[in-house]
């Protein structure tokens, strides 16, 4: 029957189009969230403890810390989660392609209808998985550079300070210490660290980053060596030194580094980054110092070296001297002309000193001709008699600074009746408008403000109008002159007279 035909069928026999419960029915209808309930509590009370092999594929750390991949074989794949606390304790840094063992619960998502594992725990399968692992870091971190022969620093010779970063427990450091006591005993800081197990990767990458990180001249000295170290064991047990953080920070210290991890034929990342492997503990000490007495045995031999060097050089530049004074000329035959020459110039000089004596004779002689006691006698008495006829008078004196006398008297008197403040005393006023002079009415106008001086004080005044005119013209009208005195009149011409002698006359 065609299925139009049994749907029309049915849809007869019911008669509905809303579902109903019918009796007898016991399967009630569920909802989707109800059965996605069901679901993840059947499958977690059945699996709730497996442990899958399988190849990580899709490995992925979130933000937050969980970590979400795929295991998956050549059949089937299925997905897995590892929350963030399970993912701290991993003693390796899983990547794609690397079989594992994964022991965890079986849940299911009921957001995207899907089962996955709730890893707990994840282990290598196998050393070949190891490996496998190790293989790929190494490729990795070689196409970085960080195994290149350029960034090698060589070792110091002699190092004052070696800082050791090792377990502080072990046989390690006993051998490294005492291998350096026996060779040339140098100061040793040690980095205590796990070197095994959870945990060690990040404390011995943490050490290594703290020597390089220490400033020169501090209060803990700052190592001019460092010795990764520790002993023997599997691959299992050496994992720590191929974790990426101990390679990173080993090629990134600023401080030579020794890389000690295992026995001769183990070999880990982390020597591969260093700037030397040794191959054994104690051979990492034997690299860090010479010995001390092959090194005390190399100075003294040096010193005897030195020592031949400088006499030999002594010998051949003595030997040198020796041939080059041969060709060198007698001193008696260098000196011979200048000794010639000075004793020419010495008899030079002694007839030229008794010539100059005679010539100084003869002048002398001339001189002392006009120097005879008469002339002198003659001389002086010549110069007593004009002396003589010389006679100081003190009328003379007299006179003239009584004349002198006088004429000061007349100028300090005309002085006195010039002076522009003797009229103040008599009841006039200077009238002023700063530094001007006022002479005029209409200048007091013009200035309005003005000050009137008289012979005791200051007085400042505004000018105003309405003063009558006919008192202004009448205030303004010169004085009728004065009637002449002949007497007044010829004193201030003999006072005239008297300046103008005063001027012609040499005080």
């Amino acid at each position: 029957m065609p299925p139009e035909e049994e749907m029309e069928s049915a849809f007869d026999a019911s008669g509905r189009l809303l579902a109903q419960e019918r009796s007898g029915d016991n399967a009630p209808a569920l909802s989707v969230s109800e059965l996605s309930a069901l679901l993840k509590r059947t499958v977690e009370d059945r699996f709730g403890h497996v442990r899958l092999r399988g190849e990580i594929s899709g490995y992925k750390r979130a933000a937050s810390g969980h970590v979400y991949l795929c295991l998956k074989d050549d059949n089937a794949l299925i997905d897995g989660v590892m929350w963030k606390g399970a993912a701290a304790r991993l003693a390796f840094a899983p990547q794609d392609g690397i079989e594992v063992i994964a022991t965890g619960k079986l849940t299911t998502y009921p957001g995207r209808s899907k089962y996955q594992i709730v890893i707990e725990r994840m282990e290598l399968a196998g050393e070949g998985a190891l490996m496998q692992l190790f293989e790929q870091l190494k490729r990795q971190l070689a196409a970085e550079g960080l195994f290149a022969p350029e960034r090698k620093k060589r070792l110091p010779y002699l190092p004052r300070v070696i800082g050791v970063v090792t377990s502080p427990t072990g046989a390690v450091i006993r051998d490294i210490l005492h291998r350096l006591e026996d060779r040339c005993p140098t100061q040793v800081l040690v980095w205590p660290v796990l070197v095994q197990g959870e945990g060690a990767a990040a404390q011995v990458a943490a050490a290594v980053r703290g020597f390089s990180a220490m400033a020169p001249g501090g209060a803990v000295p700052r190592p001019d060596l460092v010795i990764v170290a520790r002993g023997g064991g599997s691959i299992e047990d050496l994992w720590a030194f191929n974790e990426e953080a101990v390679v990173r920070a080993v090629a990134d210290c600023t401080i030579p580094v020794i890389s000690a991890v295992g026995h001769e034929t183990d070999t880990t990342l982390c020597d591969y980054a260093a700037d030397v492997r040794a191959p054994t503990p104690t051979a990492a000490a034997e690299m860090a110092v010479p010995v001390r007495a092959e090194l005390m045995a190399g100075l003294n031999e040096l010193g005897l070296r030195s020592n031949r060097a400088v006499r030999r050089g002594v010998e051949l530049r003595r030997e040198r001297l020796a041939l080059t004074a041969r060709l060198l000329p007698a001193p008696e035959t260098l000196l011979a002309t200048q000794r010639q020459r000075a004793d020419d110039l010495g008899e030079r000089l002694t007839r030229g000193l008794r010539q100059r004596v005679t010539l100084a004779w003869r002048h002398l002689s001339e001189a002392g001709g006009a120097l005879r006691p008469a002339v002198l006698h003659q001389r002086v008495a010549r110069e007593r008699a004009r002396l003589d006829a010389v006679r100081l008078r003190p009328d003379l004196v007299t006179r003239g600074i009584a004349q002198r006398r006088e004429r000061l008297d007349a100028s300090w008197r005309l002085a006195l009746s010039l002076d522009p403040r003797r009229p103040l005393s008599k009841g006039f006023a200077l009238v002023s408008a700063g530094e001007q002079v006022l002479t005029s009415a209409s200048a007091a106008r013009a200035a309005g403000a003005m000050r009137l001086t008289f012979h005791d004080g200051a007085l400042d005044v505004i000018a105003q109008e309405g003063v009558e005119s006919a008192a202004l013209t009448r205030l303004s009208q010169p004085q009728k002159p004065a009637r002449k005195n002949p007497r007044t009149e010829s004193a201030a011409t003999t006072q005239q007279d008297l300046f103008g002698a005063a001027r012609k006359d040499d005080f």
